[in-house]
């Protein structure tokens, strides 16, 4: 069986200067994204959307990724990386363009639509990294790209923050300011990124880029690949709606509008980055990436169940009124008129710093874990199929990846309608703590042996 082109030399250490062209694409492409994230709830309540609403809203993105995510992940193992990727990014950069001109909640639906189709960005970019990086350095490959996220989530929403501020809360203009930075993502891969695949790898044992059922449970035959993807579906169901209902939570519970969430986001996105910069490749080296979805996972239950209780404490600067008023979308800067507000929110004034205390100390676990998990189950996978099927298991797992963030706004804003602003996140944390067991008993010690053996069968 073919290695992996990567020289086997210095292994133990990762490339820098071959991993950051990659990361800095990733980064300014996610720099679009991370403006929208704190703020597309609000953006949708804006027009009159309840939290059920607003879950669909949520999930139509990954839930369009389902789709394109493989195909353009097997299209990668085809025709190369890089054409893969700058097809993806123009559709970022036309759906954000829609997005901000949209004057109708359909809209915003087909702008988002339109970008989960060509959403195959972050599984090309593991799959360049995976290319370019060692079975040793790989998990703090994947961490970098992480850290790419992380970091988005700290200049993201300080950007939107501050487009925010300079147009009178016109909730249209960070859409197009991240328009922009998928624009710059463009030309970056265009001119920056050089093509990672070797076409001299032995050929898939899963054929041509089309996608099928068959083909997907020939990928959950591989030892491990299946219970991974399977970790790697239910650990995104929680940490994505988580994600996708903060903002929502928030403003039902603290009162915080975008610009607040834009500060929270900041937080979590501070946190990852030093956990996906820093800790995660020395813990790696140090524990396995058996024992960090370990860890992961326990930091994500914990951090879940507390952002549940959060008491239900305004901010000490929150005004019903004003509130009211920014979400009506009655400012001079507005396309749109509505004034019908069907999420509730807190009724006197904010007077004490509880809620928010208490919320960002429930995001350190929180941030931890969801650092953690993706990067770590994503290493383990791309360690169990030769590297000719990089491309398309590693879009496999972004397809479970999407379907569970597909999924979870839907099923969360469900609970978040009926049954309160609680429920969902007291149902996500135990969901980790139930599934921590069940990767107790489902992982092995992860070493080569797996793969060798299976391969051996196959040649017999």
């Amino acid at each position: 069986m073919k290695r992996s082109h990567v020289p086997e030399t210095n292994s133990e250490k990762l490339d820098f200067k071959r991993v950051a062209p990659v990361f800095l694409v990733v980064l300014v492409d996610l720099l679009g994204l991370t403006i929208i994230i704190p703020l597309m709830p609000l953006y949708a309540a804006s027009f009159g959307a309840d939290a059920f609403l607003i879950g669909l809203l949520a999930a139509a993105y990954p839930m369009m990724q389902v789709v394109g995510a493989p195909l353009l992940g097997r299209l990668s193992d085809r025709y190369g990386r890089k054409p893969v990727l700058l097809v993806s990014q123009v559709g970022t950069f036309l759906g954000f363009i829609l997005l901000g001109f949209a004057d109708l909640l359909w809209l915003l639906f087909l702008a988002r639509i339109l970008d989960g189709l060509s959403g195959g960005n972050i599984s090309t970019a593991q799959a360049v990294i995976s290319d370019i990086t060692t079975e040793e350095t790989r998990t703090q490959g994947f961490g970098l790209v992480g850290a790419a996220f992380g970091i988005g989530f700290i200049i993201g929403p300080v950007i939107a923050f501050i487009s925010l501020a300079l147009s009178g809360n016109n909730y249209h203009v960070p859409a197009f300011v991240a328009a922009g930075f998928s624009a710059v993502s463009i030309l970056l891969t265009l001119f920056l990124l050089e093509e990672t695949l070797d076409r001299s790898q032995e050929p898939s044992r899963f054929g041509n880029s089309s996608f099928s059922i068959e083909k997907m449970l020939k990928v959950f035959a591989l030892p491990q690949v299946g219970i991974l993807l399977v970790l790697m579906f239910l650990q995104q169901l929680a940490f994505g709606g988580f994600e996708q209902l903060l903002a929502l939570f928030t403003l039902s519970r603290l009162g915080l509008n975008a610009s607040g969430n834009a500060i929270v986001f900041v937080f979590v996105g501070i946190i990852v980055v030093v956990v996906q910069v820093y800790f995660i490749g020395r813990w790696s080296r140090r524990w396995g990436d058996r024992n960090l979805v370990y860890l992961g996972l326990v930091a994500l239950a914990l951090g879940l169940s507390l952002v549940a209780i959060t008491p239900r404490e305004p901010v000490p600067w929150y005004e019903p009124e004003a509130l009211r008023q920014e979400l009506a979308a009655s400012g001079d800067f507005r396309t749109h008129e509505s004034t019908t507000l069907a999420v509730d929110i807190p009724a006197t004034s904010g007077e004490n710093w509880l809620g928010v205390g208490w919320i960002l100390i429930a995001l350190l676990p929180t941030s931890v874990g969801g650092g953690i998990l993706r990067p770590s189950i994503n290493s383990l996978i791309s360690k169990r199929v030769v590297p000719s099927d990089v491309g398309g298991v590693l879009g496999l797992s972004t397809a479970f990846n999407s379907a569970a963030n597909a999924v979870a706004p839907v099923l969360g804003g469900a609970i978040f309608q009926f049954l309160g602003s609680t429920a969902p996140f007291l149902i996500y944390g135990l969901t980790m703590a139930v599934l921590l067991f069940v990767a107790l008993r489902g992982l092995q010690d992860p070493d080569r042996r797996y793969r060798v053996n299976f391969m051996e069968k196959k040649q017999d």
